[in-house]
């Protein structure tokens, strides 16, 4: 298998414009059986914890530190742990960063949940994305789950494990984990949006839609296609040519399995030179959310706008177009594909990688279309 996916790799590469291809190889070797990955460093054995040692969060050993941005709120890492069955059973332990904006707020804070790509760590995410900035301006939390390099040595989530795509494994720690840092800091639960670039998209899909009584909306970035892969050769096969028909297969098990789907608030962002996720995969998942989200969508008509570039003033950015979905006079589905934008978080911060500075801003993009939705709470 590792040697027809590093065939296939190969011919891939030699599309790719040379921008991309330490990206893409990165991410590739991700996917890659460790057999075949012999130059990649491998991951560090998992240290086990007694049970009773356990706690549901640990509190971080210094002082809340400011932002890594220097902003006036606090930045704060601590670990979540939940234990796993069996009295001698290690528990499973994730730590993340939390920013807490400075200003006060009468009412309780909305959460944003961001889960970054594959060779990134939480701390860069933060800063690719200038999410905490906006956090600070319009007053929401926002939690960044950090995935170990013991769990994947490129600390990439593993969206395609079929585990994880039933909603367990790394999705239903992170689930726990929103629960308990809501409750630990008096958030509101109706207001909770999950977030993700590349593999972090993947399982930010998963997460809203396998916890959708948790999920107000999703915002997906470079997102591989819902459902359709079970292996690293078949996620990227997907990453590359899409799911072909079974993509809305895939998205009808999801509401034949639970008939009272409460739909999923989407807005898809994907690159048109993206050679990583190929903008298929945002077509395809264009299509799954408007199956998730049929019952709601009062217009299935999309509306259609197109955004010229701007390569002067402040803020330059590339040409864009998107479609628009509506329930009622809100909108549903927003689908939006970015020219000249490959595998990267569009207008972030160039300091780091997998962020281009050219607009538009996917980050206040997002915010703007969560703000406009929340779940009902029951209880």
């Amino acid at each position: 298998m590792a040697k027809s996916l590093s065939s296939l790799w190969l011919k891939s590469m030699r599309r790719m414009g040379k921008a991309q291809q330490a990206q893409g190889r990165r991410l590739f070797l991700s996917l890659v059986p460790k057999a075949a990955a012999s130059p990649v460093r491998r991951a560090q054995p998992v240290k086990l914890i007694r049970p009773k040692a356990v706690k549901a969060l640990r509190k971080p050993a210094a002082p809340p530190a400011r932002a890594v941005s220097g902003l006036p709120g606090t930045w704060q890492k601590a670990y979540f742990s939940v234990p796993a069955a069996g009295q001698l059973a290690p528990a499973r332990r994730m730590a993340y960063w939390l920013y807490l904006p400075a200003t006060a707020s009468a009412a309780p804070r909305p959460l944003v949940v961001m889960l970054h790509g594959c060779q990134q760590t939480a701390t860069d995410f933060a800063i690719a994305t200038r999410m905490n900035q906006l956090a600070e301006r319009k007053g929401f939390a926002v939690l960044y789950p950090h995935q170990s390099a013991s769990a994947d040595a490129h600390r990439c989530w593993h969206w395609y494990q079929r585990a994880t795509q039933e909603g367990q494994g790394d999705v239903r720690l992170i689930a726990d984990m929103m629960a308990h840092v809501q409750a630990r800091h008096a958030l509101d639960p109706a207001r909770s949006y999950v977030a993700g670039l590349s593999a972090g998209a993947g399982l930010a899909n998963i997460l809203a839609l396998r916890y959708p009584d948790r999920v107000a909306a999703v915002g997906l970035h470079s997102a591989p296609v819902f459902g359709t892969a079970d292996s690293p050769m078949s996620a990227y096969r997907a990453m590359q040519h899409g799911a072909g028909a079974a993509h809305s297969e895939a998205a009808r098990s999801i509401t034949a399995a639970r008939p009272d789907f409460p739909g999923m608030p989407a807005i898809l962002i994907h690159g048109a030179r993206d050679a990583v996720v190929r903008r298929i995969n945002m077509t395809q998942l264009t299509e799954q959310f408007t199956i998730f989200n049929a019952a709601a969508i009062t217009r299935h008509d999309p509306v259609l706008r197109r955004y010229p570039a701007r390569a002067t003033g402040r803020h330059p950015r590339h040409a864009y177009e998107s479609a628009t979905w509506y329930a009622g006079r809100k909108p549903q589905l927003v689908s939006c594909e970015i020219e000249h934008l490959g595998h990267a978080w569009s207008g972030g911060d160039a300091s780091v990688d997998f962020s281009a500075p050219e607009g538009p801003d996917a980050t206040l993009m997002m915010w703007t279309f969560f703000a406009q939705h929340r779940r009902p709470t029951t209880g």
